[in-house]
């Protein structure tokens, strides 16, 4: 199953670079950006692109994500747009579906573990995309 949430946080932060490329200076900040997650981007735009350009509508949604990368709305707005091409192109919606799952086997980003202790509550803040792989109790704690 495609997750085009995922996708578009995996794609708005290469979009400046991917809309140059061929221009060697964009590739080898992209490069620095992403390493092995350039390449894997790249396939998946590589499929999207000519789908994106034959719709003003999606071509637009992706030149304003590129512009501002960190903008909610307007990564809502590719998303919305990205689903309506799958909608209308199934065999895209599975070939980039492949794609993303190869991309989601390469390291893009940091890692965090946290380790919490003899607390009854906790939290964390902070930007970024997280998971959490298990939660496990080792103890109880009581209110006084």
């Amino acid at each position: 199953m495609l997750d085009v949430i995922v996708l578009t946080k995996l794609l708005a932060p290469f979009l400046p670079y991917l809309l140059k490329l061929g221009d060697k200076a964009a590739e080898e900040a992209a490069k620095k950006l992403g390493g092995d997650a350039w390449e894997k981007v790249k396939a998946i735009w590589a499929k999207l692109h000519p789908k994106v350009e034959a719709k003003p509508s999606a071509s637009e949604a992706v030149l304003d994500v590129a512009q501002a990368p960190d903008d909610e709305d307007a990564i809502a707005t590719l998303r919305q747009q990205l689903k309506k091409l799958f909608k209308e192109d199934p065999t895209l919606k599975s070939e980039v579906s492949h794609l993303l799952e190869a991309a989601k086997q390469t390291e893009v980003g940091n890692s965090i573990t946290q380790n919490i202790s003899h607390v009854k509550y906790a939290a964390t803040s902070g930007t970024g995309n997280a998971s959490i792989s298990s939660i496990t109790e080792h103890g109880t704690v009581q209110d006084n």
